[in-house]
């Protein structure tokens, strides 16, 4: 999953179309480590989920 884009939905709209996007950094002990933009006014951070989170809508694994 390293490189993955993961691919969210808010809570706020739950409808089935993505809000957000970020790259997997990493997984370990089922939380899923993210680097995300447009966080916090505009600054790119790390962000963490645990595995079966409700807003995590999916996953893509680019052609690097």
């Amino acid at each position: 999953m390293h490189g993955d884009i993961i691919f969210f939905d808010w809570e706020d709209s739950k409808d089935g179309k993505a809000d957000h996007v970020g790259i997997v950094e990493k997984v370990e002990n089922g939380i899923i480590y993210t680097i995300e933009g447009n966080t916090s006014g505009d600054k790119c951070k790390q962000n963490n989920y645990d595995i079966n989170s409700g807003v995590i809508l999916g996953y893509g694994t680019p052609m690097y």
